[in-house]
């Protein structure tokens, strides 16, 4: 057994040792492609958030556990929003980070810097009011129209129409007469004198929301604005400090959800959510259903019209491209559930992107998980999909280069048979040639003592066998001189 293993050994030696310079140069193409390529991502990434009990903040803390199942530690850099998580994206301080549309203007250089793995939900506009201040403006708006209407000509009195046509009414704007006589707050004229926090410029609101005073033509001089946190603000609001609070938020932020059950504070009603679609092209359209926030008190007690920027998850062009694809591969997940403003499968998307899509991200959101994936850790999947066309690569060009290892393993084999052959014949030749045949044959004896212990594997022992033969063909012939 023991010779059987050492012959074993040795035939593995010698395959080796010929196979040596091709495996080694099959190992180097292998570590320079993997250099190149640089198939696996680094274990830590850095995703921009938002405020504290924010959307973004819930959504971070998802990314969280389900890239952790991947070996992937993301760590969560809380901000002041949307328009700070684009200003950390561009000064490369993040790896990625939920952007709201309609934060800013790209510019050409963003383009090539940054990439969106897609739209992954709405944030609705959310703008709270006290419903005692609506009334109290209300009231105020009666106490005027009354004042104004004693002050009319008295009966049979001239009037200074022409003949054939009414009276026009008061000004004060259409949507404003409809809003004091069903007591609700639907056009941002009705808030001119109120007290509003829009949120911190790293938001983003206020510009959004600066846009839409543009549009409905109110002063900012008109409000008294303050642009404090989420939580403060709220804190404020609920404290009768402000009248109305504005942010912009996915319905699972726990803000939206108690404000949204809060007695006396009611939702603005975006009665004209179509038009501001069409003249915004970052705005869609949205509706709160009656009762989604509690079917049995009826929250809201009817549907309520909202406008609606979507939020896409932007990188950075050097994040890897294996952690982009795992983001928009939880992406599918987390956001494609059902929710208020959106149905199954809807989210994530490639509409309303300002910025390009990455490949990985449009792959993941076409299609599902790789083959690989569904069957091999996240690891080995990820190394051998992003590496698979250079091993055929390699493969190609070691496959014609293999064929000469077995041409050398029996060359080197049969070399320490052959060798000996040289001596041999040369105490052959000498047999006649001198006459010290003594000499000769301790020669000749310490040949054969070298051929007994060359070790070849089985397959070769015939060779072996024939150099001893022929050692003693030579013995015969210098013993008959």
């Amino acid at each position: 057994m023991s010779k059987t293993i050492r012959y074993t050994l040795l035939s593995l030696r010698d395959l080796v040792v010929s196979a040596g310079p091709f495996l080694v140069l099959a190992i180097t193409l292998l570590v320079l492609a993997y250099a190149w390529l640089d198939p696996n991502p680094p274990k830590r990434v850095v995703l921009a958030t938002g405020p504290a009990q924010s959307a973004y903040e819930e959504f971070g803390k998802r990314y969280v556990k389900t890239l952790a199942a991947d070996g992937i530690e993301v760590v969560l850099l809380p901000s002041q929003g949307s328009a700070h998580n684009l200003q950390l994206l561009r000064e490369g301080k993040v790896d990625l980070g939920f952007v709201q549309g309609g934060t800013s203007d790209y510019s050409a250089t963003d383009a090539e810097n940054l990439t969106s793995l897609g739209s992954l939900f709405v944030e609705p506009l959310w703008l709270f009011y006290r419903e005692r201040i609506l009334r109290q403006a209300q009231d105020q708006q009666n106490k005027t129209a009354t004042s104004v209407g004693a002050a009319s000509p008295p009966a049979g009195a001239a009037d200074p129409a022409p003949p054939g046509r009414r009276r026009s009414a008061p000004s004060g704007g259409s949507a404003v007469r409809e809003a004091t006589s069903v007591g609700a707050l639907v056009s941002l004229t009705q808030l001119q004198g109120w007290r509003i926090n829009l949120g911190t410029e790293g938001s983003g609101v206020p510009s959004l929301m600066g846009k839409l005073f543009e549009s409905n033509r109110v002063e900012l001089s008109s409000l008294t604005i303050t642009t404090l946190d989420q939580t403060p603000a709220t804190v404020a609001f609920l404290g009768g400090e402000l009248d109305a609070i504005v942010f912009a938020s996915a319905p699972e932020s726990l803000m939206v959800q108690m404000l949204l059950q809060t007695p006396g504070v009611k939702l603005m009603n975006f009665t004209q959510s179509e038009a501001y679609s069409k003249r915004f092209t970052f705005l869609t359209p949205a509706r709160l259903p009656q009762g989604v926030v509690d079917l049995a008190r009826n929250i809201p007690p009817e549907d309520v019209s909202l406008v609606a920027p979507t939020t896409s998850l932007i990188a950075r062009t050097t994040t890897h491209p294996a952690l982009v694809q795992l983001f928009a591969q939880a992406g599918n997940v987390i956001h494609g559930p059902v929710g208020w403003f959106k149905a199954a499968r809807e989210f994530p998307n490639r509409d309303n992107s300002e910025l390009p899509i990455s490949k990985e991200a449009e792959r993941a959101i076409k299609n599902d998980a790789p083959l690989l994936q569904r069957y091999l850790p996240f690891w080995v999947a990820n190394l051998v999909e992003r590496m698979w066309l250079v091993m055929g690569i390699i493969i190609a060009i070691m496959l014609p280069l293999s064929r000469i290892v077995p041409p050398l393993y029996e060359f080197r084999v049969r070399s320490r048979i052959f060798r000996w052959y040289g001596q041999l014949r040369d105490i052959e030749a000498r047999i006649e040639a001198t006459g010290d045949n003594q000499a000769l044959l301790e020669e000749l004896n310490d040949l054969e003592s070298h051929a007994e212990k060359i070790s070849v594997p089985l397959s070769y022992t015939n060779e072996l066998y024939a150099l001893r033969s022929n050692i003693h063909l030579v013995r015969k012939k210098l013993m008959r001189t």
